[in-house]
């Protein structure tokens, strides 16, 4: 049920919505302010130039001092009468002042018109409205002014709208006196400044559009250059995962099958062994190969599976059963705790590996444990490839605030893969180590075989 609103109540309802501003007050710019300033000057000085005239002698005056209108197309009026000297009287006074005070009151709020528009369009009004009907120049281009500036930047919109009427009120009471009119040498000039003005918004209009377009230019070729190195990235990390889980996997595998070969004759028992060690290295080096390639195949896999249909007309099954088994794809990487597995493989391809764990084992990033793990790997995988018939060592510590895991060597002969390397691996590690703020040293041994030693910051846990 709709209540009728009270006198009062429609009173409040309507103060509150002169009151509301769509907008925030407008914040005008340094050259805004200095335009402004100027324009304040010019009209009060042109104000004030017709006031102080006006107070001489109002122009139109007729025979008697009786003002009448003007005709434009007659003849011009005649010139006041000159004074013989004598002070001016104590009206004369008054009119000046007032006049003077008008032109003012009209002409210096516009240099605010921009940051108080309203309020300067009030001011301007009220001036206007005690403007003498016989000199609307002092105060009429003043309200024209005011009546743009409030228009077009106040954010009071209802009092802005409710008070251009007032203004055009006060404007047409001066119409019954003399109206201003534009003398024939200023006609050029009021035809030439709007084309100025007209062509200089014109040409800073294209000059902002072609800043805008440059600017989304470089945006586009910005994000273009971060795609392309995001893709360059991701490019070398992929390919640093395949270099460590294929060069470790299939250096083991190699050397397994060449032992396979020399002893299958004489010892089918080592053969059929180094076969086993072949058959496991390629396992893992499987797995390991899903686990790096798994999540660039999940979203494939899920499209894959959630839109394949029966054909020749077969009904789907009702219900699938869900898999239990464990996914290769989602495992995780390996970190420090498959080193174990790790160093068994090693030894299994005939070179003697020791692993040492110093102080208190704790949990460590993923990255953290991924990063150590491949240094780990890496260092044996060359170990195999260029030390063959010696003996290696693992040292991993745990320190307060680095982890430091390094991998010795008692140095050997290479083996025949050795060739094949370029030393991507080192260059890999480094890169991986520097994400989380690690270094890697590499180096011969004073005594023979070769250390690699990597050293990697841990955050307090």
């Amino acid at each position: 049920m709709n209540v009728p609103l009270t006198v009062p109540a429609r009173l409040r309802e309507l103060a509150g919505a002169l009151k509301r501003a769509t907008g925030p007050l407008p914040r005008p710019t340094r050259r805004g302010l200095v335009f402004d300033a100027a324009l304040a000057l010019v009209l009060g000085i042109a104000a004030l130039h017709y006031a102080l005239e006006y107070a001489d002698g109002p122009v139109g005056a007729g025979a008697g001092g009786v003002v009448g209108p003007w005709d434009p197309a007659g003849p011009p009026p005649p010139p006041p009468p000159v004074s013989s000297g004598e002070l001016p009287s104590a009206d004369e006074q008054a009119s000046a002042f007032g006049s003077t005070a008008l032109a003012i009151a009209a002409a210096a709020p516009l240099a605010l018109r921009r940051r108080y528009p309203l309020a300067v369009l009030w001011i301007v009004t009220v001036a206007v409205a005690l403007t003498p009907a016989e000199a609307p120049r002092i105060t009429s281009y003043a309200c024209v002014f005011a009546a743009y500036g409030a228009a077009a930047y106040s954010p009071y919109r209802v009092a802005t709208l409710a008070s251009l009427p007032v203004a055009v009120f006060a404007l047409s009471r001066l119409a019954d006196g003399t109206l201003p009119v534009v003398q024939n040498e200023y006609v050029p000039l009021l035809i030439l400044v709007p084309i100025v003005v007209a062509a200089n918004g014109l040409r800073t209009w294209q000059l902002r559009a072609g800043e805008s377009h440059a600017r989304m230019s470089a945006l586009e070729r910005e994000r273009a250059d971060e795609l392309r190195r995001a893709a360059e990235q991701e490019r070398a990390r992929i390919a640093r995962e395949l270099h460590d889980v294929v060069t470790h996997n299939v250096s083991v595998m190699v050397i397994q099958a060449g032992a396979a070969r020399k002893v299958m004759a004489t010892t089918p028992d080592r053969a059929r062994e180094a076969l086993l060690a072949v058959e496991a290295g390629g396992r893992a080096a499987m797995a390991e190969l899903r686990q790096a390639m798994g999540l660039l195949t999940m979203d494939d896999d899920a499209d894959s599976g959630g839109s394949s249909t029966g054909t020749g007309g077969a009904a789907p099954d009702p219900a699938p059963q869900p898999d239990l088994a464990p996914q290769p794809g989602l495992a995780p990487q390996p970190d420090l705790g498959q080193l174990d597995a790790l160093v068994r493989r090693v030894r299994e391809a005939g070179l003697p590996v020791e692993l040492t764990v110093s102080g208190t084992p704790r949990p460590v990033p993923s990255g953290v444990g991924l990063a150590a793990y491949r240094v780990v790997q890496e260092a044996l995988t060359n170990a195999v490839k260029h030390a063959a018939g010696s003996t290696a060592e693992v040292t991993v510590a745990y320190g307060d605030h680095r982890l430091r895991v390094e991998v010795t060597d008692t140095g050997g002969t290479p083996s025949a893969s050795a060739a094949a390397g370029g030393g991507r691996g080192l260059i890999g590690l480094r890169e991986r180590l520097a994400v989380y703020g690690g270094t890697l040293h590499t180096g011969r041994r004073p005594g023979g075989g070769y250390r690699v030693e990597a050293d990697i910051p841990l955050e307090d846990m």
